[in-house]
């Protein structure tokens, strides 16, 4: 036996020059995009709930139908999808942000924080990955 055949540490057998293989890169939904879709369309849904009982005006269906689509895509793991969703998230925060300093509507500290951290979360490298 040679001092190699002792150690264990064998290399496995690749051609010269190959490089070893790479592991497939990671699909599926992760749990927090799940959550972050499930906010927008609840966002979505209270808009639709304050049109309908007319306590905004019915311009808000547009960003309604914003938020559901940025959900839609998000849950299919499409770019486009990733981008409408962070550019919501974004835009949202920095709506309450302005409703909490300008307008003094402390519950809003509460949307600018789940925002932020939504914010947070979508740019990690893990998402990217996931997203086509």
């Amino acid at each position: 036996m040679t001092e190699s055949d002792k150690s264990g540490s064998e290399k496995p057998d690749t051609p010269a020059g190959a490089e070893p293989a790479k592991p497939a890169p990671a699909s599926g939904l992760l749990p927090g995009m799940a959550v972050i879709c499930l906010w927008m369309l609840a966002l979505c849904g209270l808009g639709l709930i304050g049109v309908i009982t007319h306590h905004l005006p019915p311009g808000v269906m547009v960003i309604c139908v914003i938020l559901a689509i940025a959900a839609n895509g998000l849950l299919k793991l499409r770019r486009w999808g990733w981008a409408l969703t962070l550019a919501a998230t974004f835009l949202s925060l920095c709506y309450g942000t302005w409703m909490l300093i300008r307008m003094h509507q402390g519950p809003m500290i509460v949307m600018v924080v789940v925002n932020l951290i939504f914010f947070l979360y979508l740019i990690r490298p893990e998402v990217l990955e996931r997203v086509k």
